[in-house]
């Protein structure tokens, strides 16, 4: 990966991004795709990039990922100037004790850990509990409610304290790959497009959309403000080549092994098809995964928005998601910006993707 994109990485991954609070990251993303592409900001937070194509009745092809990433939120502090909190997204309570974080608030980030009662003081009959997330609590160092409402306040988003970092040979790991790795791809992907030699034969709308982990809220707006005859969510799935994950939920799927192109009632079989013969024609590698139902991705609400859309996904495997340890593979991200920008410019009539 050249040395510009990792640093953008890099720093998209560093900025906090809670649902609901997800501007810090949309401005470094803002930031990076307004030298090569028209660039809007809606009432939601979706960031746009647009890249003209040329020709004429050129189909609107809409490139989603979403900037939101899981966290916390302040919901109270007691008497002594403990914090206890509520879950943005889909937060595990298993691994959260003992976890450092950061209150992101007005004045700038407060560092706190997750207290966690020593195991010397447990029963025994009780280690194996569980405790929830609403009786877990946040330690910033204030002596009393007073100094602690001195720093924080009531509806202060909390992110895990982790930042990128690399493993052995290409594989990283961070908070956020959900989905600051879409919207990563996203971006460059228009950065590529914009240094084709000839305009592509399509309006490109790449999309870093906002809400995605609370309910697919931006996904759902942006697809009806761009009304793209075309779509592609990038996304992340489960990696299942860690020793926990039974291959029989979610297939044969590796770090390292290509972008997974998923199948199923959220894809449209024609774009798909594309896909699949764009990796082989150019020689990527591409891993495959059936999903029969509604996916929880914005792909959902892009293919049903306004009259519906022709939809794909384009998938990233993810160990261990929803973490703080995230971990993927940098050749998969590469791997899914190459196939994404070859098979743009094979998208033609937009009719073409009609189911007969």
């Amino acid at each position: 990966m050249r040395e510009a994109s990792f640093n953008f990485l890099q720093q998209l991954l560093a900025a906090p991004s809670p649902s609901g609070y997800e501007q810090p990251a949309q401005r470094i993303f803002r930031a990076y795709i307004d030298p090569f592409s028209q660039v809007a900001t809606d009432v939601m937070g979706n960031v746009f990039g647009m890249i003209q194509g040329a020709g004429e009745n050129r189909p609107r092809v809409m490139l989603v990922g979403h900037s939101d990433e899981i966290g916390l939120q302040v919901r109270y502090l007691d008497d002594n100037g403990f914090i206890y909190f509520s879950a943005i997204g889909g937060v595990d309570p298993h691994i959260t004790p003992g976890l450092r974080v950061r209150v992101h608030t007005a004045a700038g980030p407060v560092n706190g850990v997750i207290g966690k009662k020593p195991i010397h003081l447990i029963e025994p009959k009780e280690r194996d509990a569980v405790t929830k997330l609403d009786a877990q609590y946040i330690d910033i160092g204030a002596a009393n409610k007073k100094e602690a409402e001195a720093l924080v306040r009531v509806g202060d988003p909390i992110t895990f304290a982790v930042s990128l970092e690399r493993l052995s040979g290409d594989r990283v790991t961070s908070r956020g790959f959900d989905d600051k790795a879409g919207s990563f791809v996203v971006a460059e992907v228009l950065r590529r497009v914009a240094a084709l030699p000839a305009k592509l034969p399509i309006d490109l709308y790449g999309v870093s959309s906002v809400q995605e982990e609370v309910g697919l809220r931006g996904g759902t707006t942006s697809s009806y403000s761009v009304n793209p005859d075309i779509g592609i969510c990038v996304e992340v799935d489960f990696a299942t080549d860690q020793p926990d994950v039974d291959k029989k939920h979610n297939g044969d799927v590796g770090l390292g092994k290509g972008p997974i192109l998923p199948r199923g009632s959220n894809i449209n079989p024609a774009l798909f098809d594309l896909l699949s013969a764009t990796a082989v024609q150019e020689n990527i590698p591409v891993q495959y995964t059936g999903i029969p139902r509604a996916t929880g991705t914005d792909a959902n609400v892009m293919q049903i928005s306004r009259g519906g859309v022709a939809t794909a996904l384009v998938k990233i495997p993810l160990r261990y998601m929803h973490t703080p340890v995230e971990t993927l593979s940098l050749a998969d991200l590469e791997g899914a910006i190459d196939l994404i920008v070859a098979t743009l410019a094979r998208i033609g009539d937009k009719d073409a993707f009609i189911p007969v």
